[in-house]
């Protein structure tokens, strides 16, 4: 019983090293840690020695003395810049993000590429309450500035309607053109980006790692142009996103319950407890009824959502045995099951449900009598005989047949399409798309008069490809760091790109794009993060270790960089000398 109260490590019984399977000692040849005392930096690694809540609850990195001394700093600065830079660092990152996706918004000024349906959904959807089939020159009516009636007859859609409720707000406020459709997007993508820097501090303790993954979303191509262009998936990002976040911060703040409850020594050192971690409640956890909303929100986008939502539940779930366990319990699981599961299941999944439905209140009160959405009269029509009209609602059985013929839709598509690509490619960046282009001639539409030749005037939703073949590494980097080292932000950083990235690989004969990439971004640029961490190396390596391991990691950040700043014109569609834009179609699968 001493010996279990003196020791941190709550896993009991273990065999000693010699007497472990050979698998164990095999695997340390791979970097895996056999369990034993081991301790871990304070950037978020498990610690094994002294308190239990360091292990529980881990607390943030701050810059060392010796760097400020460095910098001649005085004291007093050092520690006011070190309590605003948990959110200073972040905004300053966010008010980058900002300025580049706000610049020149309203150009082109044109309807590209999917904006032909969502805007127009959109703008329909805030003043019908549902889709409507609109004119052939309806999008020249709309550029030209004059009044755009919106047509009556219901249109048949295959998205839910949240993301075009979020592009119809902008609309509203400012007004039925390019700038007013795409000011949401970019809204959403300029607050992403803050979050993801809050997000990345929080789960590597670091506030320089947490604004570097920031940093690197904000200059990525990819989420630059779908935050400004009025499309789906960035929308659908933001939410996935955020919830993934507001589980973050729940795991925290189960922790440190589960902290509280645990007893002191007479060092006033918390130590493990059986007991207590096995039946201590952890209470009302508000933040996964918001990550519930967001999933739902995510959902209500498009219904790839669902996948996310899917491998959030498993992730938060084994999360929290994680915390009893390391809190002392001998059988964690059962822990869960009997205090957790419950309340995590009703927390999020029946949320997101309600969330959902909730979002289709405009189709749901338009008239049943054929002036409505599509499908709306189905159940007072074609569905008066189904076995279910004496229980259900009309509405119900209406929105459930619309919801089959949309799956139907969705796992048969297959119409040829020339910027297709198979999921695959995407995390090389093998097909862009190319949502505008034209070729102006010169002295006309912003062609240079000496530019010779004609020019291109394009955008191109494509990755900024140092980061996407960097994050190539990194995924392989975190995979090991969850295999071998247990690593459990490396695991919710995998699980955050397998939810958004792994489904599409189900339907590779489906007409698929690359930029639905856009939803696992954020979490490649936290692998990325994570990897460049690794590159400085910990604090305690030497000062040799530190300044090379620095060195590799900023030039590679700048080349990042200097990468996106290189592909600048062919993301905003800034016309330049066709040789100009084919010295930066680096692959032939580009054009």
């Amino acid at each position: 019983m001493t010996s279990t109260a003196s020791s941190t490590d709550t896993r009991q019984d273990q065999a000693s090293y010699e007497e472990r399977p050979s698998w164990q000692q095999r695997l340390r040849r791979f970097g895996y840690p056999a369990p034993g005392p081991a301790r871990g930096d304070a950037r978020g690694a498990d610690v094994r020695e002294g308190d239990v809540r360091d292990r529980l609850v881990p607390p943030y990195t701050e810059p060392s003395k010796r760097l400020w001394d460095t910098l001649g700093v005085p004291p007093v600065l050092a520690g006011r810049i070190a309590r605003w830079s948990g959110w200073g660092g972040p905004l300053l990152v966010t008010l980058l993000a900002g300025v580049l996706r706000f610049w020149n918004l309203g150009s082109p000024k044109a309807v590209i590429f999917d904006e032909t349906y969502y805007a127009k959904d959109a703008w329909a959807l805030v003043h019908r309450g549902f889709e409507v089939n609109w004119d052939k020159n309806a999008n020249d009516l709309i550029l030209s500035g004059g009044a755009v009636p919106i047509p009556t007859d219901a249109a048949y859609v295959v998205h839910p309607p949240v993301g075009k409720y979020v592009i119809g707000l902008g609309e509203l406020i400012f007004g039925f053109d390019p700038f007013g459709w795409r000011f949401m997007t970019a809204l959403l993508g300029t607050v992403s980006v803050l979050m993801l820097c809050r997000i990345g501090r929080r789960l590597f303790r670091s506030t320089f790692l947490g604004c570097l993954a920031g940093a690197l979303m904000a200059v990525d191509g990819l989420h630059f142009v779908m935050s400004r262009t009025s499309l789906l998936d960035g929308v659908l990002m933001f939410f996935v996103l955020a919830a993934f976040g507001c589980l973050v911060v729940d795991r925290d703040r189960a922790r440190e319950r589960l902290a509280a409850a645990l007893p002191a020594d007479p060092d006033g050192r918390v130590r493990p407890d059986a007991y207590v971690a096995e039946n201590a409640r952890i209470g009302f956890r508000p933040w996964r009824l918001a990550a519930g909303l967001m999933l739902g929100l995510a959902i209500g986008t498009k219904w790839n959502g669902l996948y996310v939502m899917a491998a959030f539940c498993v992730m938060a779930v084994l999360w929290d045995v994680g915390a009893r366990r390391v809190a002392g319990a001998r059988r964690p699981r059962a822990a869960v099951l009997r205090r957790d599961l419950g309340w995590a299941f009703l927390s999020t999944v029946p949320v997101a449900v309600v969330t959902y439905f909730a979002s289709w209140i405009g189709w749901i009160l338009s008239p049943a009598d054929g002036t409505g959405g599509y499908y709306r009269d189905w159940a007072a029509g074609d569905g008066r005989e189904s076995a279910w009209s004496w229980l259900l609602p009309d509405w119900w059985r209406s929105l459930w047949h619309y919801e089959n013929q949309v799956y139907d839709f969705h796992v048969g598509l297959s119409s040829p399409h020339p910027y297709e690509s198979n999921p695959w490619s995407w995390i090389v960046t093998g097909r862009p798309v190319s949502y505008f282009y034209e070729s102006p001639a010169p002295g006309t539409d912003g062609c240079p008069v000496d530019a010779g030749e004609k020019c291109a005037h394009e955008v191109l939703a494509l990755g900024t490809p140092m980061l996407w073949w960097t994050a190539c590494f990194a995924i392989l980097y975190v995979l090991w760091r969850w295999l071998f080292r247990r690593d459990w932000r490396a695991g919710a950083i995998a699980c955050g790109i397998a939810a958004g990235y792994a489904p599409w690989f189900l339907y590779q004969e489906r007409t698929i794009f690359f930029f639905y990439a856009v939803v696992f971004l954020p979490f490649l640029c936290l692998a990325v993060a994570m990897l460049l961490g690794a590159l400085v190396g910990p604090p305690r390596s030497t000062d040799t270790r530190r300044v090379a391991g620095a060195t590799a990691a900023g030039v590679l950040t700048l080349l990042i960089v200097w990468n996106f700043i290189y592909f600048w014109p062919i993301y905003t569609g800034t016309p330049i000398p066709i040789e100009d834009w084919r010295a930066r179609m680096w692959l032939d699968t580009w054009i």
